[in-house]
């Protein structure tokens, strides 16, 4: 199976990285028996983290057994140092292990720093020089943030948004992380469920040999198709002139201002499922759309409505997406096809 060397963390990963935030939707029998089967097949890096509900307590529970053979990542949402310890502790009791192998600072709306007042940077060292992480990192959407981390020489790895539908300025952060040897780690690899073709997801990672994807990981028949490509000896490329097509045809449709689906414009003071009803477009298109047109969709579609249009989601959007211009668009045109003026 392909590898991967997690920058200057010298971390050998498999190309195959497992993530962990699905497993918290299913039962722990479930969670348990595709960690365990990715495990089996080779799969040896798994990220999870504080907020991800009880996904630790899963992994902890299938795998600590073998953690000496696995790496682990996981991450604290914490601003404060008290936090950061509260969260570190509670990580390492529910994974059942002494050490964390990548400790990261989740979505942080700043790049922590030492001397920046927070204590948070200097938190990580004291946790790293006590042996209970070994590396750190920090995860973002947001570019700027992202770039400060990379350029500041202070984390070792940089988990970010990267796929085939990826921008022009994404694709210059993961060569700079190339650049700095910095592991970079490619989260929503399928922009969130809109990229409905792995074989062609898989071809635009390998591309990247620095790059590590962890694919999100509900079902067992999405594990196998992963698994089935890392080991195949003629794995998906994007030389394939069937993959190219269907990179070029999705870049055409859905590069620039669509929702990514990171759900940090939420909570909505309105009930509005913001993260679905914006990108409704796309996905009524790009999946059953059965799915979409259950009576319980068309409530959640029709609360758009009941926009406040307070602007809260527009100011917590990492992509400064105008995001209740994005609803209105999505419920006119869910209205259409529900009256039939528009094709699905």
């Amino acid at each position: 199976m392909k590898t991967v060397v997690l920058g200057s963390t010298g971390i050998v990963a498999n190309k195959n990285g497992f993530g962990a935030l699905p497993i918290q939707r299913v039962s722990a029998d479930y969670a348990g028996m595709l960690l365990r089967k990715a495990y089996e097949a080779g799969v040896n890096f798994f990220d999870t983290a504080r907020s991800y509900s009880d996904s630790e307590e899963k992994m902890g529970l299938a795998l600590a057994d073998v953690r000496e053979n696995i790496y682990i990542a996981t991450k604290t949402p914490s601003t404060t140092v008290e936090g950061f310890w509260n969260d570190l502790e509670t990580s390492l009791g529910l994974l059942k292990t002494s050490y964390i192998d990548v400790y990261q600072f989740h979505n942080p709306a700043f790049c922590p720093k030492p001397g920046d007042g927070t204590g948070l940077y200097e938190a990580m060292l004291e946790a790293k020089a006590q042996g209970k992480i070994r590396h750190i990192g920090i995860t973002n959407h947001r570019l700027g943030v992202a770039t400060e981390a990379v350029e500041s020489g202070l984390y070792e790895t940089l988990q970010f948004p990267f796929c085939y539908l990826a921008t022009e300025k994404d694709l210059a952060l993961v060569r700079l992380c190339k650049e700095k040897n910095m592991g970079f780690i490619s989260m929503k690899a399928l922009s969130g469920g809109l990229i409905t073709n792995s074989a062609a997801a898989y071809a635009w990672q390998a591309d990247f040999d620095h790059a590590l994807p962890i694919w999100g990981v509900q079902r067992e028949a999405e594990l196998d198709q992963f698994l089935r490509y890392g080991a195949s000896s003629n794995p998906p490329s994007t030389q394939d002139p069937a993959i190219q097509a269907v990179i070029e045809k999705d870049r055409a449709e859905l590069v620039g201002n669509f929702c990514r689906s990171c759900g940090y414009c939420l909570p909505c003071p309105a009930g509005i499922n913001i993260p679905q009803c914006a990108r409704m477009s796309q996905l009524i298109r790009r999946s059953p759309s059965a799915n979409w047109l259950t009576p319980q969709a068309q409530a959640m579609m029709k609360n758009i409505e009941n926009c406040l249009e307070c602007g809260q989601c527009a100011g917590r959007c990492p992509y400064e997406l105008d995001t209740p211009a994005l609803l209105k668009r999505n419920w006119e045109d869910y209205q259409n096809i529900l009256a039939g003026k528009a094709e699905v």
